[in-house]
């Protein structure tokens, strides 16, 4: 195998993980939404955050 060859090789992995990498963001980002509707939906959980930086502010 040439060095041609190792360097093309190289660049499809390296592309190959760039794509892998943006959806794995993509997938991040899509569910960091869906977290935080489901979140607007529950107030409960908002008040439960609340009194955890209550708590946490307070120990500090």
């Amino acid at each position: 195998m040439g060095i041609k060859d190792q360097f093309q090789d190289k660049a499809e992995r390296m592309q190959q993980q760039g794509k892998q990498r943006a959806e794995q963001a993509k997938d991040q980002l899509q569910n960091r939404d869906r977290r935080r509707d489901e979140d607007e939906m529950d107030p409960s959980s908002r008040r439960r955050d609340a009194e955890d930086r209550f708590d946490e502010s307070f120990d500090a």
